[in-house]
């Protein structure tokens, strides 16, 4: 890996709710280095959005961070206070949230929104913020932007509602770039233009890029390493190459096995028995071992420890020698 940027320690996430604590992120270590594109991958509810959120120190009520460390270059973003933060915020670390009709605010024009970002961390004259969105917007392909953002959310459609948000993100070219889930609700054609855009925008401005999606494809083509997320926890992280190629967790072989390839044509698709674990009650042990048909014992008892597969792989599986 190259010189770290963002290096996540032990992180725990949990909401405190009225049936009880549910344990959204339990433990998750990850890192992203310079000017380099990692991803993380698992199915809905499996805490990466929330592992996100915690990053920028931005979950919501009634969640708390109870552990860990997130080291940015040499600061820990849970020792800074909340005005340090919103210094690193937008200026540091962009993002961009899963759906921009949810995101974006119904009743403000589309320069008005990006124009906070400037008007946050700069001083600047209405002239000068005019200038700066219109950039922003030429950044992300718009087209038209002097007429576009005079326009409100619900006069665009997703694909350009999605690059505003993006235009948002990128506008002070951030260090690192986190992208949650950044084609949700887009048809195929938009989700390639937008996963491209971010391939450009990122090796255009030497960004790092964290990119949390459940679509194996995309990482494919987009990442340099990949870190599997189930039940709030990493199961498993290597580099691209040895993540398709020798799978070593069952969970991570079940998302590969379930993914559509227009390069081979499959007669069954393969689908992972069972449903996602109760977040309230998670299973004792290795939280995967009820759906997985090499669980033992040990497994049902024990959380399995991290061992390396290669130098740049490990894993979390008692059926790999844990």
């Amino acid at each position: 890996m190259t010189d770290r940027l963002l290096s996540v320690e032990n992180l725990k996430t949990y909401f405190y709710t009225s049936r009880g604590v549910v344990k959204a992120v339990d433990g998750v270590t990850l890192e992203v280095g310079e000017k380099e594109a990692v991803a993380l991958v698992g199915e809905s509810g499996g805490g990466k959005s929330v592992t996100a959120l915690s990053i920028l120190r931005l979950v919501p009520f009634p969640a708390k961070i109870v552990d860990g460390k997130i080291f940015f270059r040499d600061r820990n973003f849970l020792e800074l206070s909340d005005t340090e933060m919103r210094e690193m915020r937008g200026k540091e670390i962009g993002m961009i949230f899963q759906d921009p009709m949810t995101f974006m605010n119904p009743i403000m024009k589309v320069k008005d929104q990006i124009a906070e970002v400037f008007l946050t961390h700069q001083t600047l004259s209405k002239k000068e913020v005019e200038a700066n969105v219109i950039e922003a917007l030429e950044k992300v392909h718009i087209p038209d932007p002097k007429k576009v953002m005079n326009y409100y959310p619900h006069q665009l459609s997703g694909g350009m509602l999605q690059r505003c948000i993006i235009a948002m993100a990128v506008s002070l070219s951030p260090v690192l770039l986190i992208a949650d889930e950044p084609t949700t609700a887009l048809d195929t054609t938009t989700q390639l233009q937008i996963m491209s855009l971010l391939k450009e925008l990122t090796k255009k401005f030497t960004s790092s890029f964290m990119l949390i999606t459940h679509d194996l494809g995309i990482v494919a083509d987009t990442c340099d390493r990949v870190y599997i997320m189930y039940a709030g926890r990493i199961v498993e992280h290597g580099d691209v190459f040895s993540i398709f190629e020798n799978p070593c967790h069952p969970y991570t072989e079940g998302l590969l096995k379930s993914a559509l390839s227009i390069d081979e044509c499959k007669k069954d698709l393969y689908g992972i028995d069972g449903m996602p674990p109760d977040p309230l009650n998670p299973p004792s042990g290795c939280r995967f071992h009820p759906r997985c048909n090499l669980a033992k014992q040990r497994c049902r008892e024990q959380i399995p420890p991290t061992v390396k597969v290669e130098s740049a792989h490990e894993v979390s599986c008692w059926s790999q020698g844990g």
